[in-house]
């Protein structure tokens, strides 16, 4: 008990260094900052704070026991965790996780604010300060045993979910995750490349640092397991499940079915004037969005008055406006 408590110690004191570092730049024009003690920013540090203890949660209890490595700088420091067991008196067990993380995510903010200038916000340090102080306090309550011993599979399910929701939650609050993030956008501005592809190339090198490191295919199997659920939970968190489709029509009875989306369906529309490329004609399209069984009603709709309509019909991730979601949060 007494070497846990000194490894809480050691997270707690980084975490409180890294704090001060927050202050010290908390004039810098981070994100657009939120009035202090308002309604929001109540709700954003709320976010921050079940967000990190979600995420830390799946750590402890699923993707640390089992060595998966889902790449950032907590697959990093799961990697350093178990290569350093036995290697210092005061941490047996290896160092621990949280403080590891915070110690790479520490120089890795400060970098980036260098580099790319103060785009990551108090949020975000106070977030992985945060995430790193709620891993060892954890791991010092429930120890380094999975709490599916003999399932794999089912802990990267799990943990992955956990990840995705805390996760989520930070992205919610305006905060993003650090770590890899800033080593993918310092990259991006050398290299010219997108920040996507390269951040799954930086987690994909992290996962094969796993691999190395603990010479077990398995690993990498698994950590990609998590990386993908961890990424759709996040999707759907933010963005929900798609229910809005945009449409695209192109119709010679446009007319009749701008008339059907008005007074049967009760929703509007924008009617753009087009030029076919075939054979010249000026054509009109109408734009609308509506929800799938309205999407449903209309396509049979089009379908009984003109067969030979065109329609585009995309998924909308979210629609903001009047009859749909508020702008405001």
């Amino acid at each position: 008990m007494a070497k846990r408590l000194s490894e809480m110690t050691a997270s707690f004191v980084l975490t409180n260094a890294f704090c001060y570092l927050c202050q010290k730049h908390m004039s810098m024009p981070f994100l657009p900052a939120e009035k202090l003690f308002s309604r929001s920013w109540f709700v954003s540090y709320v976010l921050i704070l079940c967000g990190t203890f979600i995420l830390a949660a799946g750590f402890v209890l699923f993707i640390t026991p089992h060595r998966i490595v889902p790449g950032g700088v907590y697959g990093i420091a799961i990697v350093i965790h178990y290569l350093t067991q036995g290697m210092f008196s005061f941490a047996p067990n290896g160092l621990p996780v949280g403080t590891v993380a915070v110690s790479l995510d520490i120089p890795l903010i400060l970098i980036g604010i260098k580099i790319l200038g103060p785009r990551f916000g108090i949020k975000t340090i106070i977030g992985s300060a945060l995430t790193a102080f709620w891993v060892d306090f954890l791991t010092s309550l429930y120890g380094y045993e999975p709490l599916v011993p003999d399932d794999t599979l089912l802990s990267s399910v799990f943990g992955g979910v956990l990840l995705g929701v805390g996760l989520g939650l930070i992205f919610k609050s305006k905060a993003t995750s650090g770590g890899s993030d800033i080593i993918a956008m310092i990259a991006a501005k050398y290299t010219r490349m997108p920040v996507g592809q390269l951040l799954i190339i930086v987690d994909s090198l992290i996962v094969l640092f796993g691999l190395v490191a603990f010479r077990d295919w398995r690993i990498p199997l698994y950590s990609w397991v998590v990386i993908f659920i961890t990424g759709r939970v996040i999707d759907y968190l933010l963005e929900g499940a798609v229910y809005h489709k945009s449409l695209f029509i192109i119709s010679d009875k446009y007319e009749e079915i701008g008339q059907k989306l008005l007074y049967d369906l009760g929703r509007g529309g924008t009617l753009l004037a087009a030029t076919g490329m075939y054979e010249g004609k000026e054509r009109k399209i109408i734009f609308t969005n509506v929800n799938r069984r309205e999407m449903i009603l209309l396509r049979s709709y089009i379908h009984s008055i003109d067969p030979n309509a065109f329609i585009t019909v995309f998924d909308a991730s979210e629609v903001l406006g009047e009859g749909f979601k508020p702008l405001k949060d």
